[in-house]
């Protein structure tokens, strides 16, 4: 590597104190540039990677320049490559990540190519972060029980993975049952600076899932990318990005009494959200951000694509150091950790004179002035502060539909739903809270407001409250961790007293894997058209996400869930109304059940001990019993089963010649969809439960599979032929096309019919016809999905056109093959007169060399409408990728012909 690298001279050694190296490094300083003193320390990782990498072919000499001129060149949006030191795969990301490989590898070996040359080039860290149906919430075997059904149900996935571990080089399988795969990254497989053959430098990720950024918490510069992206980076390929802009979020003074991270975070991402930060690095400094601990900050961290950036990074500092030690790092590594950010002046030692950093922006919060809030009922950012809520739920029974609305008439807002719940009255009201879920990466890594949750627990406990017994209450811990601390503090007893048994370590409610509601309960709020209310420690809320039954779904602290579930509704002033009755008959506030910050200090003090996360993360080594039983062939290309129902042969690769088929114009494509605003990934991906009247319901009962057997879109996301059919099934969807009717359908044009969007789509193309979609602002915003590409590429779709995309869903459009357009700053659909009804005609020149990015292109419709929109192809590597029909032909392509 140094011999090829026109930065060889930069190389030197970093010694150890007592004599000999840890290695060498590519030094910063001594390129003695004065700018490189004034980046952010985000950017310096993204100049040190092409320091190291740079090759003159895939990264240049002047691509680094362009970085360390970042204060000059970044407001000009100019492009960099970018390659991560490693890839981060979920479960259920990565099982698609897995069946793309060995289809390369199929599809290598019959071009003629060394099918052996697809393997990981970079490390790859997979965890198996299996959700769990919380159906067993309130039951002590709950752990067991779901682990044994995740393996009945998920045998075939977890052994597809487990020959991936196999088949493939540099891959690293966590089995499941470890934890979430934010959690376990931070706890675990975080590096911070890597020691690689001799060669230092600093940890770095793209995962396939947005929160990967819960990792920024830990100094490490992480950010989620799309499943296509992150398998082209697996394959060496270095990712094109823009070069951000930095945004400096400086925190001072210190959180208030009774403030939880929660509400920080909630506070953090309501004041970016404002800002304005979509496409850009948050960074944090400030004597403020020495007074959080690492967990406060990794969940400030993990709420990124909340707020709408990329990432929200806090450099290494003496937190982060104890942070390592705690968690089991060895003291070797920690010391090399610190030597090394020292020695390249990536360290912040609050303890020296802090070096002027330049940002592109600039925002401020005092720690002090942060209160306790909620965010909903229907998006994350839609912060309210708790002694408000009540104000707010009535005004938004009020309003009309909307992100802040439920239009209930005033006449039924006070109405009581009575019905009978196992032999016992109950009753449901607008508010009323039926599922009450400790869930998430966003919060169970923290010790802070698990422990808190346990103390409200307790508390309550102790004066004679209890939760109402037809609210679904679960705790899902991000790690085994968890589990130990809060056995060690004795707090576990008093949150399962409450109903929080915990049900295993992975995904449940903020994923929509709530499992059902009691018949009497659902029955109740369907029939009476009741606005019942979820409260989770999520980071996710959007409407249909947590529970098809629950339209009102409230973002809050773990203790701040326990407080909701004892007062068993969302109408509540905490401040003046009592939660219950004591034992004693007195009513019992809220005041009287929350912890003080003393006491949850002192029990984080006295129960998160470092040997808690060294005997966790051995265990994941030797696997699990039900894991290490798992038979699997030992060829390095996959058996295909036809008759799988959960791991299938896409047909990507099917008709693929190694010369590129190069750019396609779209001609008079019809509209399958026509939507307004904030359509996100949970619209358009597959996710949740199986409808039991979807498309992929009917394939499955096809194929023999009983309805109690469906799993989650999530399991079988190995099989395009599901996931095609559950793209854009979401029943909350709005499709202006049906005027208004909201649901999984649209208007097959040339027909009329009303149709599922596969069946419309499935006509369109038996017909050869081509598609579009039109849509609004903020297009696929929400989690990195790269279904949420995959499947409308499958149904046909040739473009979108749409106000904006959110970052990683137009990567994952243009990876592919498809052609996203903007519509002109002021312009839309609506002001354009389109109706979706018409034919559109998208003209491209036939060669890619007379394309550019960013370049305005006409599209005409068949009415004579004419207008022209933003090609958002951004750099010249995606106008390489949409020349080779996606970003895995270009990668097959390159790997056949190298030597």
């Amino acid at each position: 590597m140094a011999s090829t690298n026109p930065f060889k001279d930069i190389l030197a050694s970093l010694p150890k104190p007592e004599g000999g190296e840890f290695g060498k490094y590519f030094s910063l300083p001594a390129l003695n540039d004065s700018r490189i003193e004034k980046l952010p320390y985000s950017i310096q990782i993204l100049l040190e990677s092409a320091i190291r990498n740079c090759d003159n072919f895939q990264v240049t000499k002047n691509d680094v320049e362009k970085i360390i001129d970042w204060q000059n060149t970044s407001p000009k949006q100019v492009e960099i490559p970018f390659k991560p030191a490693r890839v981060l795969l979920q479960d259920f990301t990565g099982v698609p990540a897995v069946v793309d490989l060995a289809c390369m590898r199929d599809a290598m070996n019959r071009l003629g190519g060394n099918s052996n040359k697809i393997n990981p080039l970079v490390p790859v860290d997979l965890v198996i972060d299996h959700s769990v149906q919380v159906d067993l919430a309130r039951s002590e075997n709950a752990v067991q029980t779901n682990m044994e059904l995740e393996f009945q149900r998920n045998k075939e996935r977890f052994a597809f993975l487990k020959w991936g571990a196999n088949a493939f080089h540099n891959m690293l399988v966590v089995p499941p049952g470890s934890g979430i795969v934010h959690q376990v990254n931070l706890e675990y497989l975080g590096r911070v600076v890597f020691n690689n053959g001799g060669i230092l430098y600093p940890d770095s990720v793209v995962g396939t899932d947005s929160h990967t950024t819960m990792i920024d918490g830990l100094g490490v510069a992480g950010w989620g990318v799309g499943g296509i992206e992150a398998e082209a980076a697996m394959l060496g390929q270095p990712m094109s990005m823009v070069l951000p802009g930095v945004v400096g979020f400086k925190l001072s003074g210190k959180l208030c009494n009774g403030v939880t991270a929660t509400d920080l975070v909630l506070t953090v991402t309501q004041m970016l959200r404002k800002h304005g930060v979509v496409g850009k690095f948050v960074e944090f400094y400030g004597e403020g951000v020495g007074e959080l601990s690492l967990a406060d900050r990794a969940t400030i961290a993990n709420m990124s694509p909340e707020y709408g950036a990329t990432m929200g990074f806090f450099p290494v500092d003496h937190v982060t150091l104890q942070y390592l030690n705690l968690t089991g790092r060895s003291h070797e590594t920690v010391s090399m950790i610190e030597a090394y950010l020292r020695a390249n002046n990536m360290f912040v030692d609050y303890n020296e004179p802090q070096a002027e950093r330049v940002y592109s922006s600039y925002l401020e919060l005092d720690l002090s002035s942060v209160e306790p809030c909620i965010s909903g009922p229907k998006r994350p950012h839609d912060r309210v502060l708790l002694k408000e809520m009540k104000a707010d739920w009535h005004s938004c029974l009020d309003s009309k539909v909307g992100f802040k609305g439920f239009a209930v008439p005033k006449e039924s807002q006070n109405k009581v739903v009575k019905f009978d719940f196992h032999g016992q009255p109950a009753e449901l009201k607008h508010g009323s809270v039926v599922i009450a879920a400790i869930t998430s990466c966003t919060n169970t890594s923290n010790p802070s407001v698990m422990l808190g949750a346990g103390l409200v627990a307790k508390k309550a406990c102790e004066l004679g409250l209890e939760v109402k017994p037809w609210i679904k209450t679960s705790l899902a811990p991000g790690s085994g961790v968890v589990t130990k601390y809060l056995l060690k503090s004795g707090l576990q007893q008093y949150l399962n007293q409450q109903g929080f048994h915990i049900v295993g370590y992975g995904c449940t409610t903020c994923i929509g894997n709530s499992g059902d509601l009691d018949e009497s309960i659902a029955t109740s709020i369907s029939e009476n058209d009741i606005v019942a209310a979820a409260v989770l420690s999520g980071n996710r809320n959007f409407e249909g996400r947590v529970h098809p039954l629950t339209r009102a779904n409230y973002l809050a602290s773990p203790p701040l869930v326990v407080a909701y579930a004892l007062a068993g509704t969302v109408d509540i002033d905490f401040e003046k109304e009592p939660i219950g009755t004591g034992k004693d008959g007195k009513s019992v506030y809220f005041r009287d059940i929350w912890p003080s910050n003393e006491e949850v200090a002192e029990a984080v003090q006295s129960s998160v001990l470092s040997d808690m996360f060294k005997s966790t993360y051995e265990a994941i080594t030797k696997g699990n019993p039900m894991w290490n039983k798992l038979s699997l062939p030992a060829s390095t290309l996959y058996s295909w089963d036809a008759n799988s129902t959960y791991i299938h042969d896409p047909p990507y690769f099917k008709n693929m010649v190694m010369t590129p088929p190069g750019p396609h114009a779209v001609k008079s494509a019809y509209c399958l969809l026509n939507f307004g605003d904030s359509i996100t990934t949970d619209h358009i991906s597959p996710a949740g439960s199986i409808h039991k009247d979807s498309p992929a319901a009917k394939y499955l009962l096809e194929r023999g599979v009983d309805r109690k057997d469906f799993n989650s879109y999530g399991s079988r996301r190995g099989n395009d032929e599901i996931m095609a059919r559950g793209t854009f099934a979401n029943i909350r969807i709005v499709n202006k096309l049906l005027n208004g009717v909201v649901g999984p359908k649209t208007i097959h044009i040339p027909t009329g019919e009303k149709l599922s969007v596969f069946d419309a789509a499935m006509r369109y193309k038996a017909d050869e016809h081509e598609t579009i979609i039109l849509a609004g602002a903020e297009y696929g915003s929400g989690s990195s999905r790269d279904w949420a590409a995959k499947g409308p590429m499958l149904l046909g779709v040739k473009a979108v056109i749409a106000k904006s995309f959110e970052r990683i869903h137009r990567s994952n459009l243009v990876g592919m093959g498809m052609i996203p357009l903007c519509f002109k700053p002021g312009e839309d659909a609506d002001s354009l007169g389109l109706t979706g009804y018409e034919r559109y005609t998208i003209d491209l020149p036939s060669n890619i060399s007379d394309i550019r990015p960013g370049q305005d292109i006409s599209v005409v419709t068949d009415d004579g409408k004419s207008f022209v929109c933003t090609l958002r192809f951004d750099t010249e590597v995606e106008l390489a990728y949409f020349d080779h029909g996606g970003i895995l032909p270009y990668a097959i392509r390159n790997l056949i012909n190298s030597p």
